[in-house]
């Protein structure tokens, strides 16, 4: 099904979409190259992208079709299942004798396409359509799967309440309650709604009259579903049952996990349990096993920060500490590290506490105090493990600091997490907690500060800030700083000024209801310079250190960018929004 450029480059000088100079432009840069012309020719804005398919489809003799305003029948669309859909963008919308005709966006994607007939036993019958067709398909999806799970949980909840099991039942029935059928079902229903919509965390909250379920989706609490009240002894026992832990305690917190496969996605679950006043409270973190190893490019690493990281992570000695609140997404940066210095010639080592995702060719070690097996313990057991690098979960107390420095000195690099509020105050954090500054100048390499940020989705609109809101901003940011680094990243050019940048609204749709969609991470990196040294020496505040590493560029750039201006980089960038960046930076 290629299209010959020569062939594709008249057509759409025969349709009026572009001009004979701009074709023969074109075609002497891309040769005979289809991909490499339509590619060219869309990024230098002389065509849209939906131009180049409905011309493309006229060419090769692909139907055009569009969605953008057609309700698809749900047992016609989930013929291939949503991840399958949204991955090669292709969904079915009509099934006749002749075969199951779906629309998408390349037709030459043959994988997509075999997998389709292989899976369905049906002849393919392919149709090119517009992204605006495949994001009304997409939406249908949410909306069904929304539906189909809403209908399920009230037909469940009322088969539960009909039980009447008390929480306060003997364990032999309330095990017999978590292997009911009702309850089975709709545990399983909840967790795979969750997966669904993204969440990072599903809160299961019993109160007086109900039982509120509520899911955390880039970092804000949404209200999911009110259950009654007497569905909550089932489901806390099925959520039990699942972490194997204790049913008839219902007294003291416990601790838990479990897998589940859903929707082809292997998802981990962290189970917390804690008694309230109207029975326990329930907080399960999804830990999809997808999240590891994940580029730090695209956790929103760049330019020197980035390079600065892979300096750290070159040196075979030292430490590396990864700082913020509790959600902040430190855990997935160690990770994402370990990822890249996974290879066979190291042994890796970490302890952990909870271990959130399990990784080959990493030897995890869980924390458990109950046994005497602490992070101090632990990391004192690891290294006479003969490791290369160490993963220290957190560094909590005077104990584990001096051991991860020791192990720092003695021929290892050591990765771990510290909760402070900047990566300058990581350092008076280690003095605080016992590190003796001229060990700590020894050994710390590089601190990452971190918070996270939501993405802005591409329905997004631009917006240009007037002389007083660039004013009102410059009381809290350094702009000259985050000008001079978007120049030097090419993002604008050489010449620009704030005048000439747009920054970006969210445009609520239903899909996205708030206008965002995912997270990404800001941060500041700091490496340890010889005039950082000299300040941690002397005992320096956050706030000296701070100011050092802004004006020390180390590697010859123009000093470290905190995690506001690294924000206002990424407003700029029209990734997030200005609000955005201060919601999460100043709250």
């Amino acid at each position: 099904m290629q299209t010959d450029a020569t062939l594709l480059a008249k057509f759409l000088v025969d349709g009026g979409l572009l001009a004979k100079a701009d074709a023969a432009a074109a075609l002497a840069a891309a040769g005979n190259d289809q991909k490499k012309l339509g590619d060219n020719l869309v990024s230098a804005g002389k065509i849209s992208e939906d131009e180049l398919r409905r011309v493309k489809a006229y060419v090769i003799g692909v139907p055009f079709v569009s969605l953008s305003n057609e309700k698809i029948p749900y047992e016609i669309l989930s013929l291939i299942p949503e991840p399958v859909a949204r991955r090669h963008n292709i969904v079915a919308y009509k099934k006749t004798d002749a075969g199951l005709e779906v629309a998408m966006l390349e037709p030459d994607d043959l994988t997509a396409i075999d997998f389709i007939k292989k899976s369905l036993g049906l002849k393919i019958l392919p149709r090119l359509t517009d992204t605006a067709s495949i994001k009304n398909a997409l939406l249908q999806y949410q909306k069904s799967l929304k539906q189909e799970f809403g209908d399920l949980i009230k037909t469940e909840s009322a088969a539960v309440a009909q039980m009447a099991v008390d929480e306060n039942a003997p364990e032999g029935e309330l095990k017999k309650l978590a292997e009911n059928l009702p309850i089975v079902r709709m545990v399983d229903t909840l967790l795979s709604h969750a997966v669904t919509e993204q969440a990072s965390d599903i809160h299961l909250e019993p109160y007086e009259k109900e039982l509120v379920v509520r899911y955390r989706i880039d970092g804000i609490l949404h209200d999911a579903m009110i259950l009654p009240r007497t569905v909550a002894p089932g489901v806390t026992a099925r959520i039990k049952v699942l972490a194997n832990l204790r049913l008839d305690e219902k007294r003291l917190p416990q601790d838990g996990r479990f897998k589940l496969e859903t929707g082809g996605t292997h998802v981990s679950f962290r189970v917390s349990i804690l008694p309230t006043y109207y029975g326990e409270k329930i907080v399960l973190r999804l830990l999809p096993d997808s999240a590891t190893g994940r580029a730090l490019e695209s956790m929103g690493f760049h330019g020197e920060g980035l390079e600065r990281i892979h300096q750290g992570l070159k040196a075979s000695t030292g430490m590396i500490l990864a700082t913020g609140p509790t959600g902040s997404g430190k855990t997935t940066t160690l990770y994402s590290m370990l990822d890249i210095l996974n290879t066979p010639d190291v042994n890796i080592s970490t302890i952990e506490d909870p271990i959130e995702y399990q990784v080959a060719r990493i030897n995890q070690t869980q924390v458990k105090p109950e046994i005497g097996l602490t992070f101090a313990s632990g990391l004192r057991s690891l290294v006479r493990q003969d490791p290369d690098i160490i993963m220290v979960g957190e560094i909590r107390d005077k104990e584990t600091v001096a051991l991860a420095i020791n192990a720092a000195l003695t021929g290892h690099l050591v990765l771990s997490t510290l909760h402070t509020n900047s990566a300058a105050g990581a350092i008076p954090r280690l003095l605080d907690l016992g590190a003796e500054s001229f060990l700590l100048v020894s050994t710390l390499n590089v601190v990452i500060g971190q918070r996270l940020v939501r993405r802005l989705t591409k329905e997004r609109v631009p917006h240009k800030l007037s002389k007083t809101e660039l004013a009102k901003l410059k009381d809290t940011v350094d702009l000259d700083r985050v000008l001079a680094v978007l120049k030097e990243e090419k993002i604008i050019k050489p010449n620009a000024d704030w005048s000439d940048v747009s920054f970006y609204q969210p445009t609520p749709s239903g899909e996205s209801p708030d206008g965002y969609a995912g997270r990404i991470g800001i941060h500041e990196i700091l490496t340890v310079s010889p005039a950082i040294k000299e300040l941690i020496m002397k005992n320096a505040t956050a706030d000296a250190i701070e100011v050092e590493a802004k004006r020390a560029g180390p590697l010859g750039g123009a000093g470290m960018l905190t995690m506001l201006e690294d924000g206002i980089f990424k407003a700029a960038q029209g990734i997030t929004t200005i609000e955005e960046v201060l919601r999460v930076v100043t709250e």
